[in-house]
């Protein structure tokens, strides 16, 4: 009986979604922000609009999109939208997701403020 329990949950784990969340959240020295699964700060961008991505070509080299892979499935306030490069990306209430290159390890923040158009994103 244990067997065919396990057996069970096992198919149910490999029959789930590969990406169930496109984020999490983590702590900051700002607060509670969004984080990719590596823990790195996600942020938006004030140029965006309608959950449409403004950044491309070299913003996008330093903000890269938090993509979505296709089949992922939204819920709740993650949404996916799709880039006129024809990507796939995660929006948070309407707002694309980023990262910033200058980020080095899970935690690091550097992003917030840039010309002050780019924040970290917050739940």
């Amino acid at each position: 009986m244990r067997k065919l329990t396990l057996a069970t949950v096992l198919s149910m784990l490999i029959s789930a979604p590969l990406f169930a969340a496109p984020a999490m959240t983590g702590d900051s020295t700002k607060g509670e922000i969004l984080t990719d699964a590596q823990g790195m700060s996600l942020y938006t961008f004030d140029k965006d609009s309608n959950g449409l991505s403004a950044c491309y070509d070299a913003c996008a080299q330093n903000w890269p999109p938090l993509l979505a892979e296709a089949g992922a499935e939204a819920d709740g306030d993650f949404a996916i939208s799709e880039r006129s490069d024809g990507g796939l990306q995660w929006t948070y209430k309407g707002a694309p997701l980023y990262g910033f290159v200058k980020d080095q390890q899970a935690g690091d923040i550097t992003g917030d403020g840039v010309k002050d158009v780019w924040h970290l994103a917050r739940p």
